[in-house]
């Protein structure tokens, strides 16, 4: 067995594992990365993302990339549509901030080639990972993508390995706490080849229930529409795609564009916590730890957050400061990811419709969303939760 010796272990080579890696070895300390998943596998697989003002500053800043401001697309607000008529939440004129529509998979590839730039050690295509933390020093295990067996000595592991976290499995029974919910619908997202119909996101609420028209490239466009959580992506053709998102988005003089439909896939809801996010010498990050529904655009941003807190602890603790660093990261993590379940599931229970839902919950709705719109304080809510809540200056 070929064994390997470092400071940090990560388990995860998506964003969240590779911007650790990253930060880490800004810092002087070692990492080894490994993912089940190939590199052209997880580049590949395409995947929305609106970064938040803050997670720009992160990839920018640390020496990651630029591509995100220089091939990104800066918005500065979006669109809550009810009622048949667009109004536009004003980011920059509110809170002084942007997004950017930038997919998750570009992250991971600007990450890849810093990594790799800097001769990280990511190991892309393993399998049978497990993790031990048992022992003095905890182990990652697995088989590489040449057949080897292998195995990875470290002072920390870190599980950045995605909702279905092997790390997290490996906390012993009764050491940590869930919170769970799962949504009765979920979201059937499509790629067509069109233009852009709206520069900004349009969040729609309608009788016929939730859509969202958004963008991808100037000839490649991604929306979605609200439907069941058993639905078949294979019985829908095109044509039945768009005249649901027709009668759920047209109207009053606004017309999506349509054109050719790709990539179909129905994408469930649900909400995770899990807390501690530390056992041991064993941490997580990301959706190992945490997950939310997509209105409110905070997965990828979450994770980014966690490995900016997470890279702060374990810096502190390899140059001796303790435990109590490693105990501090679940705290702090975890005033924003509640946060972030909050404003996602208001953003989702706002806009969605709901089986048997009555004429007074409908019209409920629709007064809720004359409220944020028509209030600046309103606005300014959904507009600083949006573009990521900044550090207190």
């Amino acid at each position: 067995m070929k064994s390997t010796r470092t400071q940090v272990a990560i388990v995860g080579a998506g964003p969240a594992g590779l911007l650790l890696s990253h930060l880490l070895h800004r810092s002087g300390i070692d990492s080894v990365v490994v993912d089940i998943r190939g590199r052209e596998e997880i580049a590949t697989t395409i995947r929305a993302g609106i970064l938040e003002a803050g997670s720009v500053r992160t990839l920018v800043d640390t020496g990651v990339s630029d591509r995100v401001t220089t091939e990104g697309d800066r918005h500065d607000g979006v669109v809550l549509r009810f009622r048949g008529e667009n109004h536009r939440i004003d980011f920059q004129e509110l809170v002084g901030e942007s997004v950017w529509l930038y997919p998750q998979n570009d992250v991971f590839v600007d990450l890849a080639a810093r990594r790799a730039a800097d001769q990280g050690d990511v190991r892309y295509g393993v399998a049978d990972t497990a993790v031990d933390i048992s022992g003095e020093r905890p182990t990652v295990s697995f088989t590489d993508a040449d057949g080897q067996p292998c195995r990875v000595e470290a002072e920390l592991v870190v599980g950045a390995d995605g909702s279905r976290s092997v790390c997290r499995k490996t906390f012993p029974e009764g050491t940590r706490r869930e919170w769970f919910r799962e949504y009765p619908f979920a979201w059937f997202g499509f790629l067509t080849e069109a233009p852009p119909s709206h520069p900004e996101l349009i969040y729609a609420h309608s009788d016929h229930g939730f859509a969202l028209v958004s963008q991808r490239t100037p000839t490649v466009q991604r929306m979605y529409f609200q439907c069941s959580p058993d639905e078949r992506p294979e019985e829908w053709d095109d044509d039945r795609v768009w005249a649901e998102m027709r009668r759920r988005v047209n109207g009053n003089g606004f017309e999506i564009q349509e054109g050719p439909i790709s990539a179909k896939m129905v994408l469930p809801f649900r909400s995770f916590v899990t807390a501690p996010m530390r056992h041991g010498r064993l941490l997580l990050a990301g959706d190992a730890a945490h997950t939310v529904p997509p209105t409110g655009a905070k997965g990828l941003n979450l994770a980014l957050a966690d490995v900016k807190v997470l890279h702060e602890s374990i810096t502190d603790y390899l140059a001796g400061a303790g435990d109590r660093v490693l105990d501090s990261y679940t705290e702090r993590a975890l005033d924003r990811v509640w946060k972030a379940q909050h404003f996602s599931y208001w953003m989702t229970t706002m806009l969605h419709s709901v089986d048997g839902a009555s004429d007074f919950d409908i019209e409920r709705q629709r007064g809720e969303l004359s409220l944020v719109t028509g209030s600046r304080h309103g606005a300014a809510y959904l507009a600083e939760a949006y573009t990521g809540w900044q550090p207190a200056r």
